[in-house]
């Protein structure tokens, strides 16, 4: 008996120092830029014979400035839509548009028509993000550059994890 209460102790001390860690769920961005792809353009009859452009997401509150979550989140829209068959000028190639170091390939509205007309595009893909303590939302629109119409929209929203934290920047990483 002396023996199992030692063996019960002992188990209750180290319980005590070992510290667990539960894995945080992380939020599928992939997943979730492929699926507001396709609700974008839900409903929207576009014909594939001309390219799209898909310009840098940027903070709402300062259009001017992205983010890797920005970049990295325009890069996967990118893929999407060359996955559904549209072709998708590639913006980093080209010297003339307002890149700004650390960025991306920011469209600002005046540009849009110049920037779309030169590549033929039929529509730019443009779009913004907003994060709140807990939640990253994120804006995206379809724009015909031909007065700058908005053909589409579409919002959605993520848990704001520590991995869409560090894309922000919110956070310093460490290294393993």
């Amino acid at each position: 008996m002396k023996k199992l209460l030692t063996i019960f102790l002992f188990g209750l001390v180290l319980s005590g120092c070992a510290s667990v860690e539960v894995p945080q769920a992380r939020s599928n961005l992939i997943a979730a830029n492929y699926e507001a792809v396709d609700a974008l353009l839900a409903g929207i009859p576009m014909a594939t014979d001309q390219p799209l452009l898909v310009a840098t997401l940027v903070n709402v509150d300062v259009l001017t400035e992205s983010s890797r979550l920005g970049r990295l989140f325009s890069e996967q829209i990118a893929a999407r839509l060359t996955k559904r068959g549209f072709p998708v000028k590639e913006l980093k190639l080209r010297e003339n548009l307002f890149m700004k170091q650390s960025e991306g390939e920011l469209l600002l509205s005046r540009e849009v028509s110049e920037v779309s007309k030169a590549q033929n595009a039929r529509a730019v893909v443009v779009g913004t993000y907003a994060a709140s303590n807990s939640m990253l939302y994120v804006n995206l629109k379809l724009v015909n550059p031909t007065g700058n119409v908005v053909l589409a929209a579409h919002d959605y929203s993520l848990p704001l994890d520590g991995n869409i934290s560090d894309l922000l920047g919110r956070r310093k990483t460490t290294p393993f």
